[in-house]
């Protein structure tokens, strides 16, 4: 990469890190910890998540560049331990994770990893910029998501 193009990029991720630290931090709250971590994961996850698909659907200008810092966030992201989120007892508080998630732990765990798998697969997808197989990817990768909210996110927070 160019001297003249790394400097804006620099400063774009320098930007993009100030301005995506307040999601998480947000969702901090030292008596429900868990669930702040939990919620602080998804928050990253929607707001890498969010931009690739918009780009997919053409609601928000294509730009590979970007994709790229998108999908890497991502998998960033994905790669952190959710499960220590929802230890015994977590299923209490302001959260919206219904509790089959504690009786299904086996399962939970599968469909995260299938998450993870999908967004390693989108990772590769990105790199080689094929539109087509970028917009495939995004797609499976939103189904491993729409799998485990269908079954363990209720709408509402419950406490």
């Amino acid at each position: 990469m160019s001297k003249s193009v790394l400097k804006p990029v620099a400063a774009l991720v320098s930007v993009a890190a100030l301005a995506l630290s307040p999601l998480a931090l947000s969702h901090l709250d030292e008596n429900e910890f868990h669930q702040s971590y939990r919620q602080s994961y998804f928050a990253l996850l929607g707001a890498n998540f969010g931009p690739m698909g918009a780009m997919v659907k053409g609601e928000m200008p294509w730009n590979q560049e970007q994709l790229q810092g998108f999908a890497d966030d991502f998998n960033a992201v994905v790669s952190l331990n959710l499960l220590r989120g929802f230890p015994d007892g977590s299923d209490k508080g302001t959260t919206r994770a219904k509790p089959e998630i504690w009786e299904n732990r086996d399962d939970f765990a599968q469909k995260l990893s299938d998450m993870q798998a999908a967004a390693k697969d989108l990772g590769v997808a990105v790199k080689g910029g094929d539109r087509a197989a970028i917009a495939q990817q995004v797609g499976a990768v939103g189904q491993t998501c729409k799998a485990c909210h269908d079954e363990y996110k209720s709408k509402d927070y419950l406490y």
